[in-house]
């Protein structure tokens, strides 16, 4: 079985266990180990896969992240793991603090359902705030898939993730610009497309006139690109 069809057997397993799966660590034993076993690491072997890995934060000693993945004898990415009932935006300070007392590259923050990878873009050995990419299981797409492959054991190559990480990041924030202009078009949104088409006074009242109008050409914009790639999907069948 390849790799997309064991991540989509482990999201159907996820919708059909997780209202009976309330504790961390039944999520741990139900989806987390079976997560990253299909990910390529041996989840019983102490030297690939760390359960607890103490990571000391500053005078506080005795901290654990609850995993840390090995990759030549040196940890590379701490995971920590909540109940699949939890919200993970309460949790990523924790992570935070971890990441910052040893020197691994990348963070994930799950709940056996959604994963959230985070590195250090912004400022050296800092996790930034906001994951790179972020993945939820149980309704995995393809773009979701070709994420996590690049995790996966026999193909992990920091650098090169590191890399494609820096672009998925500005790229979705990107995107999250674009959705939000869509639904809701900004007043300097709508005085940046005025500038090419209106000669008079860009004012609070004219602004508010063009909106509805700068809305309605957005979407048609949009559904004309949708339809014409569709257009060349059926001409190649």
């Amino acid at each position: 079985m390849d790799f997309n069809e064991q991540i989509k057997q482990l999201s159907k397993r996820i919708s059909t266990l997780k209202n009976s799966v309330v504790t961390e660590e039944a999520t741990k034993t139900s989806f987390i180990m079976p997560f990253f076993q299909i990910l390529g690491y041996d989840v019983f072997n102490p030297t690939e896969f760390f359960p607890e890995y103490v990571a000391d934060v500053g005078i506080k000693k005795g901290e654990k992240v609850d995993y840390a993945i090995i990759i030549d004898g040196k940890p590379c990415i701490f995971v920590e793991c909540k109940s699949c009932n939890e919200d993970l935006d309460k949790h990523a300070s924790q992570l935070f603090r971890y990441f910052a007392a040893a020197p691994v590259k990348f963070g994930i923050l799950t709940n056996g359902i959604v994963y959230r990878f985070y590195t250090d873009l912004e400022k050296d050995n800092i996790m930034d705030l906001e994951p790179f990419v972020e993945v939820n299981l149980e309704n995995i797409n393809e773009s979701g898939i070709k994420a996590l492959m690049k995790f996966r054991k026999e193909t992990f190559d920091k650098s090169n993730i590191y890399k494609a990480a820096e672009e998925l990041k500005y790229s979705t924030l990107i995107k999250k610009v674009f959705e939000d202009e869509f639904d809701t078009p900004s007043d300097e949104f709508v005085r940046f497309v005025l500038n090419d088409i209106y000669t008079g006074k860009k004012n609070k009242n004219m602004v508010e006139k063009f909106k509805p109008m700068v809305r309605k050409a957005f979407s048609a914009f949009i559904n004309d690109i949708v339809n014409q790639k569709l257009n060349e999907v059926f001409d190649t069948m």
